[in-house]
């Protein structure tokens, strides 16, 4: 008896205001691999660094920045490097850990700060236990990296935490998000834009992004 045909991929809702899918074909099929259960750990976490740092060029498209002198091989010259403080990676943990190698690569000399929330699975709310922020975080630009934003309580609870620190210019990257989350950040912060490299079409009756995943934190880490 031949299995079921699988259903096909439901398509996008809208994307909200606020909200940047990057659809680009080479983040789309690395996330499809991602998805697939029997993708193995070590190339789950590959791609998963691969995919945050192509999605990190989006979120850095509007990154400031000032013209410096230089001198080249053959002469001087005037030339555009990024300006201000270098930015901070916030890794909301511990699945976010699994985002900060791409972003890296890309950002090297970033700052980086860890948010530390749970989900409680019966109320599905998020719990705070850790913040190690840099002092100086209401002058840099943070970007707040997060795989999954499911029902978007812990996304909210992150971005408050790091408000509250004195930060104003803030932006999230998470790998899927559900509109339910979407919907719950934009209304909370509506100032944070939100990255992503897939919407899918909403949550289980447990919390979880459909089709989704699974665990991003257990498949990265080996855990499960």
């Amino acid at each position: 008896m031949p299995d079921r045909e699988a259903d096909p991929m439901p398509t996008p809702p809208p994307v909200p205001e606020g909200v940047v899918w990057v659809d680009h074909p080479l983040v789309q099929h690395k996330l499809s691999v991602i998805r697939r259960k029997d993708t193995v750990t070590g190339e789950f976490r590959r791609l998963v660094r691969e995919v945050a740092m192509l999605v990190a060029y989006e979120v850095l498209r509007d990154a400031p920045l000032e013209e410096v002198e230089i001198e080249t091989p053959l002469t001087t010259c005037r030339a555009p490097m990024l300006a201000g403080k270098k930015l901070c990676l916030v890794s909301v943990l511990r699945a976010g850990n699994g985002l900060l190698d791409g972003m890296l690569e890309l950002v090297p000399a970033a700052r980086i700060g860890h948010v530390g929330l749970y989900r409680d699975h019966d109320t599905l709310q998020a719990v705070p236990y850790f913040l190690k922020l840099p002092n100086d975080i209401g002058e840099r630009m943070a970007i707040v990296l997060d795989p999954m934003l499911a029902t978007g309580n812990s996304a909210v609870a992150a971005i408050d935490r790091v408000k509250q620190a004195g930060c104003t210019d803030i932006r999230y990257l998470c790998l899927l998000a559900a509109p339910e989350g979407l919907a719950t950040v934009r209304a909370a912060h509506p100032d944070v834009p939100i990255f992503t490299a897939g919407i899918d079409q909403g949550l289980n009756a447990q919390g979880y992004i459909m089709p989704g995943l699974g665990d991003a934190g257990d498949r990265l880490f080996g855990t499960k």
